[in-house]
This record gives C-alpha cells, structure tokens and sequence, in this order.
C-alpha cells in the first residue's frame, strides 16, 4: 500500500536548498503538499500560532534570525520534526537522545527515503528537549575564547569575557571591550558569528553582534522591533531588527 501524500512545511533560509529538498521529497513521495516555506525564527513562529499541525516539519538549524531550536520556546511543535543541518556527525548524536531524525547537507536521497520511511512506519518521536540538544551539542563544539588583535605596532590577547559586542563600521569589523576600546579584525560578521558561542553572543541586525552582559536596558521601538542600552554605551540607536526579535527574545530567555 502506497504512503498517502505528506502535508510539510519546510523551515529553509536558503531557497536552493529548500526547493531540492522539496524535490527530492516529491520524488520519494509524489503529491507532497507544501504548506509553508518560512525562512526565520519569527515566520516559523507566527506560521504556527496560526495553522494547524502538519504531518512533517524539515528544519534547518541555522536561519536568517537564529538558531531555529527557538522556534521550539516559542510555540508547541507538536508534528514530528526532521533536522536538516551541516553539523558533524560526533554533533548529531545529540539528536539520537531524543529520537529526533536529521538529515546531513548536501541531503542524501537514500538517507531522505529512510527517514521518510520512519515517518511512515509511525515510529515514536519524544518531545524536543532543546536545553538538552543544546547542552548535548556544545560539548562537540569549540567556540573562540580569545582574538589576537593589533594595537600599535605590538599585538596582544583579547579575550571573549572582554568583549562587549561587535559592530562592522565602514568595512572594518571592530571589536570592542567592556572599556569601549576598539580593535579592528580581518574577520566578518558572519564568521564571528560562527565562531563565537552563541549562548553568550547573538547578531541583533546586520551591523551589530552583542554580548548578554552588555545590554543594561531593553526598550520596546517603533515598527515592533527594539531599542537596546548597551554598555559601554555605543553612539547612535542600538536597534534589534523586526525579523531577528522573537529569535531575540528567546536567546534571553533561554
């Protein structure tokens, strides 16, 4: 007896790679119905508070606001969740603990066929425990805990604890310490964001990556984002962007 068409929503900040998933699952099971593409934590979050339950959620981890195990702080999951990640294989043995599947990019056909195989064979799937996940993933992963940064003709050892936060001004990414003394890094945002913990840092718009303990006060700002007081004080408004702000809020929270 064929499996009946799958109901799916696919969590995917990158097009390409949302549309050869999505192939590649019609492939195994033609008729598959797409309810939603959401491509941030904040999408994901509003899709669900509105929308009954699909038969299958795909998920990558990492999204255009965050990591999307916030998504799961912020509303009930309760449709089975299939993981799509880059992570290693050593990471991935968090997700066995809680009889969550993933998928390793590039997604494999085979192991995509498998993993809708168990889907079809109602096998059972626990709640997602995302402090577990995250405490399972961390020991796996090593994040920078000092930068070598030039002040003068001499260079010295900047630590992480001494960070405050980070901000890209003028094509230069600077980091700054609890002192308000900036050093400049070779580094982009997007590679401090992966190399940094993000338990401890989180990119709040394009310009600007800040440290928990450096937000002194957290103000509600026009068009639903937020308005951050950081110390040391950074000139000009320290804005949390409309899409990132759910990711936001549940990186504080957590």
């Amino acid at each position: 007896m064929n499996p009946e068409p799958l109901r799916i929503v696919v969590i995917e900040d990158e097009t390409p790679a949302a549309d050869r998933l999505i192939s590649l699952i019609r492939a195994v099971r033609p008729g598959t119905e797409v309810l939603a593409q959401p491509d941030s934590v904040e999408e994901s979050v509003a899709w669900f508070l509105t929308n009954p339950a699909p038969d299958l959620v795909f998920m990558d981890i990492h999204l255009a606001d965050g990591i999307s195990f916030a998504i799961f702080e912020a509303v009930p999951i309760t449709a089975p969740v299939i993981f799509t990640t880059a992570y290693d294989q050593y990471a991935l043995r968090a997700f066995s603990v809680n009889s969550l599947d993933y998928l390793l990019k590039p997604v494999d056909p085979d192991e995509l066929a498998r993993a809708l195989h168990k889907h079809h064979q109602r096998l059972p799937l626990s709640p997602v425990n995302v402090q577990a996940l995250l405490q399972a993933l961390q020991p796996a992963r090593q994040y920078q805990e000092r930068f070598l940064v030039k002040v003068g003709d001499q260079y010295k050892y900047l630590t992480t604890d001494d960070i405050a936060y980070l901000i890209a001004d003028e094509g230069t990414v600077w980091l700054v310490n609890r002192e308000a003394r900036r050093f400049p890094t070779d580094l982009t945002l997007e590679q401090l964001e992966q190399q940094l913990d993000p338990r401890l840092f989180f990119r709040i718009n394009r310009q600007c990556m800040v440290r928990h303990t450096a937000i002194l006060r957290i103000h509600a700002w026009f068009n639903s984002r937020l308005k951050l007081d950081l110390v040391p004080e950074l000139p000009g408004e320290t804005i949390v962007s409309r899409d990132r702000v759910a990711a936001f809020k549940g990186w504080l929270s957590r």
